[in-house]
């Protein structure tokens, strides 16, 4: 009874490590991800208050030839980005969750014009109100 007691964990603690492992590796890595991500530089604008904000963002993409399509997409994004922040204030970017939430509406509203790839996260690098 203990031998089976034995194996039987033995079996389930071989699935579970498997199983971390298949995860580990459908993950991209730093690399892959360097290589298809892009450096949105400094935007400075109005809020909705009357505040001004200052930040840039790294947008990470699928891969790198949609890394290329979205630098050349930085107007639009910059252009998107602007009207965006001219509807919010500075209290619906306060904390943790009105920022993610921010990074979301981004990511929603750039995929649209992406036609070689898609955007798959949208990072805040730096982030300054006023």
């Amino acid at each position: 009874a203990k031998i089976t007691l034995v194996c039987i964990n033995v079996v389930i603690l071989y699935f579970q490590l498997e199983k971390e492992v298949k995860t580990e590796k459908n993950e991209p890595t730093i690399y892959e991800i360097s290589e298809s991500a892009v450096d949105i530089t400094e935007i400075t604008t109005n809020l909705a208050n009357n505040q001004y904000i200052r930040f840039s963002l790294k947008i990470q993409t699928a891969n790198s030839v949609a890394a290329e399509e979205l630098s050349k997409r930085e107007f639009q994004v910059n252009n998107i980005v602007i009207q965006e922040l001219s509807e919010i204030t500075s209290q619906e970017l306060e904390g943790k969750v009105g920022k993610q939430t921010f990074e979301e509406l981004l990511k929603s509203l750039l995929n649209p014009l992406m036609q070689s790839g898609e955007i798959e996260h949208v990072y805040i690098v730096s982030y300054i109100i006023q």
